[in-house]
């Protein structure tokens, strides 16, 4: 193997509470034990790779890495980007027709003498990221790829914990702990929390979790019609399973009569399937990303599931 003299990092997907700190510690990482090392960080993840557009760690930002720890979001960017979809590459302006985007990448970051590339995204980026290994092998460009599992879905097979997944549990949480407030003001509220996850519940799953929890810190007086029921989870749906809808409207009334109020946590794409079966059957176009997903804000779950059971 040859000898690392220059690393790059980008950042990809959506965001996650440990993109920044991921980047800071690397920074700090090969500061300490290859000092020599020259790092630089492709700017808007895949866009700036294509593009040629990155930023130098410099000796300040190796010197004060660890700020980025205490910072949430990504200080070089991210973009969605495939590079296997040229036409979406085409349409964007990031490469140009005839051009295909694994060479252009690749050919960038041999100008660029990279010898390790770290991708800190979700399953979409990590495999993009082994795309750009694979065509960099077989034309003899022998690039390292290592990519940090980021996802607040937790949904990368086989990691058991994704960075960020954690964090995006108890934040959500804490979300609904303000927002199940409004139906003190609402009578018969039906308070839907929507929660990332396309594939996978886990997110959905643990931020119901973590809210629980935080409700057994938490003092009640029923006496003066403040119940823990009316502030509790009464459904959560996941993509794993389908949603009964006649069975859980009836369920679901009981409560609303007993409690005022029913909360549901849903994942964002619990019942994908089914809603987009119903929307092509009236017509409807479901538009996709660049990786050929459907949009889910345009499917838009809860909304559905708020409509179905208002």
């Amino acid at each position: 193997m040859k000898e690392v003299k220059k690393v790059a990092f980008l950042t990809a997907g959506g965001l996650a509470p440990c993109l920044s700190s991921s980047i800071g510690f690397l920074i700090d990482e090969y500061t300490k034990k290859a000092p020599s090392v020259e790092m630089i960080g492709y700017v808007n993840g895949y866009m700036g790779l294509l593009k040629g557009h990155s930023i130098p760690v410099t000796e300040a930002v190796r010197k004060h890495a660890l700020v980025l720890t205490e910072h949430g979001g990504s200080p070089i960017g991210n973009s969605r980007v495939k590079l296997t979809n040229v036409k979406d590459c085409v349409k964007r302006g990031l490469v140009r027709e005839g051009e295909d985007p694994l060479k252009v990448a690749a050919d960038q970051l041999v100008k660029d003498g990279v010898d390790v590339l770290h991708t800190i995204g979700g399953d979409d980026t990590n495999t993009t990221a082994a795309d750009l290994a694979a065509y960099l092998a077989q034309n003899n460009y022998p690039l390292i790829v290592v990519g940090l599992p980021k996802t607040i879905d937790n949904d990368v097979y086989p990691i058991r914990q994704s960075l960020g997944a954690w964090t995006a549990a108890e934040e959500g949480a804490k979300f609904f702990m303000n927002v199940v407030k409004e139906n003190s003001a609402n009578p018969r509220a039906l308070t839907i929390h929507e929660v990332m996850g396309r594939n996978c519940g886990w997110l959905t799953y643990k931020t119901a979790q973590c809210y629980h929890k935080m409700l057994d810190k938490v003092d009640f007086l029923p006496e003066f019609m403040l119940t823990r029921e009316r502030q509790d989870v009464h459904a959560i749906y996941v993509p794993e399973s389908r949603i009964n809808f006649r069975a859980e409207a009836a369920r679901l009334m009981k409560i609303m009569d007993k409690y005022d109020s029913v909360n549901i946590f849903v994942s964002e794409g619990a019942g994908v399937a089914d809603i987009i079966a119903e929307m092509k059957r009236r017509g409807e176009e479901v538009p996709v990303d660049a990786f050929g997903h459907p949009r889910l804000d345009k499917v838009n779950v809860g909304q559905y599931v708020g409509k179905r059971f208002g």
